[in-house]
């Protein structure tokens, strides 16, 4: 069982994410937390449903009732998720991976339904940066905290170091018009399956691809995905894109 906040990212993991755009901790976070990130993102789903079902529609966005969703700022309206959001985990990650400013550019839930979970398709997060109208991308830090055991059977994701796709730099996406996704590589390289127990962290550069595949199993497959930068991202027009609540100012967390 994890009680505690003990994480250690070694040099080499920090190297590694370096070079090749990822790194793993496994059993990160804390059980309370799980436990709460869990709680969070069933009610979330459960939202999403209820509007949908107000609406009359099966998708909204790429969310598609009962399959697969993206709901994205839950902070906003559930502070509690503020304890993991700006919590020191994600801190200690910003500080390995960004240095020592850094706030936080987006987060969402990405759950896939049971049964019938579809896949997603090769992208980088910043793909979605640029399609939305973030202008002068850099590459951030997502943090994949996974709610539930990872599998290949239930739709984890997979990587591809620089090395094998995009070489480190944003490259241009294609809207899939059936699907609504942003996809950036076509080859057939399939990736480094990310095969881990729940409260694990998947950490990957922006412009890290990745997908995943169909959740093939009975029960749902959950992730919290909160993203982070090194400065505020900006839209054309000057606005903010995304969010600006700082967690770490001069290598240290604002109280």
């Amino acid at each position: 069982m994890n009680t505690a906040i003990q994480l250690h990212i070694t040099p080499g993991q920090e190297e590694q994410f370096r070079e090749e755009g990822y790194f793993i901790l496994e059993r990160a976070l804390p059980d309370e937390q799980l436990e709460m990130l869990r709680a969070e993102c069933d009610l979330a789903v459960a939202q999403t449903d209820a509007e949908m079902e107000r609406h009359n529609v099966e998708i909204i966005g790429i969310n598609i009732r009962g399959n697969r969703y993206f709901i994205g700022q839950p902070s906003l309206a559930r502070p509690v998720l503020r304890e993991v959001l700006l919590g020191e985990i994600m801190a200690e990650i910003c500080r390995a991976t960004l240095g020592d400013n850094a706030i936080v550019g987006w987060e969402q839930f990405v759950v896939k339904g049971a049964d019938n979970g579809m896949k997603f398709s090769w992208h980088q997060d910043a793909g979605y940066a640029a399609a939305l109208g973030q202008q002068d991308i850099k590459p951030g830090v997502s943090c994949w905290c996974a709610l539930d055991d990872m599998s290949e059977e239930n739709g984890t994701i997979y990587v591809l170091p620089y090395a094998r796709a995009g070489g480190g730099k944003l490259v241009a996406h294609t809207r899939d018009e059936e699907l609504n996704d942003q996809v950036g590589y076509f080859g057939d390289d399939p990736g480094i399956p990310v095969i881990v127990p729940a409260g694990s962290i998947a950490v990957f550069s922006g412009f890290t691809f990745h997908r995943s595949g169909f959740n093939t199993t009975n029960k749902m497959r959950r992730v919290y995905l909160p993203q982070y930068g090194g400065a505020i991202a900006r839209n054309e027009d000057g606005s903010v894109f995304g969010r600006s609540d700082v967690i770490l100012e001069n290598g240290v967390r604002p109280q």
